[in-house]
């Protein structure tokens, strides 16, 4: 599945369209955000079931604000719209598998 990219016109449709979403709040100039990117893009392609998107706190800071985006990147799984878990800073393929994981668990 391609990555969405997410504005405040398509973030609410997009995160609710799936039962799972994953959100990554990033911005063009962060340097950890940019190290993050192949390995979101690596596991959108693995995972049809689940929504990826990508959200630039740049030019979204209202939706950033609204989740509690303090630092980038930060990735927000989402399960059925509403906030499952997230995590802040670099984090790998697996720890991003493991928190989709859980989420369908729940």
């Amino acid at each position: 599945m391609s990555i969405v990219h997410l504005t405040r016109e398509n973030f609410e449709e997009t995160v609710a369209q799936g039962e799972i979403a994953v959100v990554d709040f990033y911005a063009d100039w962060c340097g950890p955000c940019k190290m993050f990117a192949p390995v979101f893009e690596e596991l959108s392609g693995e995972l049809s079931d689940v929504v990826f998107g990508k959200l630039n706190v740049d030019n979204e800071e209202e939706l950033a604000a609204k989740y509690g985006v303090m630092s980038i990147p930060t990735v927000i799984v989402f399960k059925n719209g509403e906030p499952a878990s997230s995590s802040i800073g670099l984090i790998g393929k697996q720890k991003l598998s493991d928190m989709i994981a859980l989420a369908k668990s729940e």
